[in-house]
Formats: structure tokens, C-alpha cells, sequence
């Protein structure tokens, strides 16, 4: 306990910093960020051995083994597949030189300490993570909502007598109206960029 105390004192721990915008594509992180795909990043924490690289799109996070390593391991999770939970903001107390963000982002469980100096900047991206979790949750709920509506209205339409030579092409007709449907709710339930989420939220 009296090293962590020790290092947290004399600086030498692995506690994150801000990175302004002007400074982005001077991090590691911005070598893997898909430009060509519209993709930017909106928020970046930089500490001794690791980046936390917010995306519109993704958390790039590119994890060192210490901070003297030069090994990194890039780990990408996309929103859309891995869904932001239990996203909380602990402050930093009388003798704490850190704030500490923590999220769940699929299966995979967070906890970044941030100098507290940059906990206005915290609560942005707090803020931005919370409302990104809503999002996919109802998405997700309204996705379920679509498919169960046209899992009832196929039932209906199998009780409906028809002319035996017209099965085939009635068949046809429905299989792709199903794909259609469905494909269409993926567009609208699916959402793959929260640009705007982290354009309302972050003030940097």
C-alpha cells in the first residue's frame, strides 16, 4: 500500500491523461482508426502503457504489457456488436490525484484511471457512454419488437387457404417481403455510427 501511495505521489503511476483533438494524430491509436470509412475520433485517454481511443464507431483500446514494453496489443470493440453497460464515474477524493470511469463494452469489463484535472472532460464522455448504452438497449428491444411482429404475421397468413398452384409463388413472394422487412429494421434498429451522441456530449 505505501508504494501505490509512493508512486501515486511522485507521478510514477499509470494514470491517464486527456488528449485534446490538436494532438490526436500523434497517438499510436490513430494509425487504426478507418478514416476512409468516415470513422474519427471523438475521444482519446493516454496513459503510460495503454490508449483508450473513442470512436464514433468503436473503443480501440491498444493495451501495453508495462509501460517500459514496446508490445501492444489492439483490441476493437464496435458499438454495434458489443453493447455499453454499467458505465459509472467515481471522483476523486480528498487525497486521490485520479478519477477512475468504469463500463462494461460487451463481455469485456473496463476501469481507466483519468488525472483528476480532466474530470469536466470525464463527465462528457461519461455522459456520452450512458446515452450510447441507451441507444443500442432500445434498439435492441424494438429489433426483437420487428422480428416477433413478423414471426405473428406469418402465422396469420399460414391460416389463410390458398390454391395449391399458387404455393410456389406465394412462397416466393413472402420469403422476400421477410427478407426485405427484416433487412429494412436492421438499417433503422442497427445504429453503427454515434457521432452525434459524442457531438452533443463532448465539449473539447
Amino acid at each position: 500500500m505505501f508504494g501505490k501511495m509512493a508512486s501515486d505521489v511522485l507521478g510514477l503511476s499509470d494514470i491517464g491523461s486527456v488528449i485534446h483533438p490538436q494532438d490526436y494524430d500523434k497517438a499510436d491509436a490513430d494509425d487504426y482508426i478507418m478514416h476512409e470509412d468516415g470513422e474519427k475520433i471523438y475521444f482519446l485517454i493516454k496513459s503510460k502503457s495503454d490508449e483508450y481511443c473513442f470512436t464514433n464507431k468503436a473503443l480501440i483500446h491498444l493495451d501495453g504489457t508495462s509501460a517500459t514494453s514496446k508490445k501492444r496489443m489492439l483490441k476493437r470493440f464496435d458499438y454495434y456488436k458489443h453493447t455499453i453497460s454499467g458505465v459509472m464515474l467515481e471522483t476523486a477524493g480528498t487525497v486521490d490525484l485520479d478519477v477512475e470511469i468504469k463500463f462494461k463494452i460487451g463481455s469485456e469489463s473496463y476501469s481507466i484511471d483519468v488525472h483528476k484535472k480532466f474530470l469536466t472532460e470525464v463527465k462528457d464522455l461519461y455522459k456520452s457512454l450512458i446515452k450510447i448504452g441507451e441507444i443500442a438497449a432500445d434498439n435492441s428491444v424494438y429489433s426483437t419488437y420487428a422480428s416477433e411482429s413478423l414471426s405473428v404475421a406469418s402465422q396469420t397468413l399460414g391460416q389463410v387457404k390458398a390454391d395449391r398452384a399458387d404455393v410456389s409463388a406465394q412462397f416466393r413472394e413472402i420469403n422476400e417481403y421477410a427478407f426485405d422487412w427484416l433487412l429494412e429494421k436492421k438499417k433503422t434498429f442497427v445504429q453503427k455510427d454515434y457521432g452525434s451522441v459524442f457531438e452533443t456530449f463532448i465539449q473539447n
